[in-house]
């Protein structure tokens, strides 16, 4: 297994553990993770982050529970085995904007149990990055069928479906509201 963390910022020398910009309540056993932290995503689910930082957006792809109604409903007109959602506000950025992926060293991080998430609690010196750029060329490329949308809100009950759904900064959505929005459940 790999690790990486995505950034917009092509001068990286060490990260240092740093609390979240914005809180979120927590599920019991899992408040160390708005404390200071090194955030990295595994290989398997790198492609959650291959977007501009602060883009809201979500992700959804089957799991083994996934239900044929939701399949036919979700991915109708694709044979993509993700889809990711973005407003059409941030479309001129992701088809712009160049990303860089650090590769970490994977020594000090445990494990957070959710969509390959790993936290650290030790400064990190990075292995080597890679400039990303043509993002939507690089998410078509990891079969995931990107949509763009006026908005989010028209998905908040794709948390309620079979699917696995992430949504990542949702709080920079319109009309979306504060922190505290659905999860599903860990793989």
């Amino acid at each position: 297994m790999r690790l990486f963390h995505f950034s917009d910022n092509p001068s990286i020398t060490e990260f240092v553990p740093r609390a979240v910009n914005t809180p979120v309540d927590r599920p019991a056993g899992q408040e160390r993770l708005t404390g200071p932290l090194v955030w990295a995503v595994s290989d398997s689910n790198d492609f959650l982050y291959m977007f501009p930082r602060e883009c809201p957006r979500i992700l959804i792809w089957p799991t083994p529970k996934t239900t044929s109604h939701d399949m036919n409903e979700w991915f109708e007109g694709t044979s993509a085995s993700r889809r990711a959602f973005i407003e059409k506000r941030w479309l001129e950025r992701l088809q712009a904007e160049v990303i860089y992926k650090y590769e970490l060293p994977t020594e000090t991080f445990e494990d957070v149990g959710d969509v390959g998430m790993w936290v650290s609690r030790s400064k990190i010196t990075p292995l080597q990055f890679q400039t990303i750029a043509d993002l939507p060329a690089r998410i078509r490329n990891r079969n995931i069928d990107l949509t763009v949308l006026d908005d989010l809100t028209g998905l908040r009950g794709v948390w309620e479906t079979t699917l696995h759904a992430s949504g990542i900064r949702l709080r920079n959505a319109k009309n979306w509201g504060p922190p505290g929005w659905p999860h599903s459940p860990p793989l």
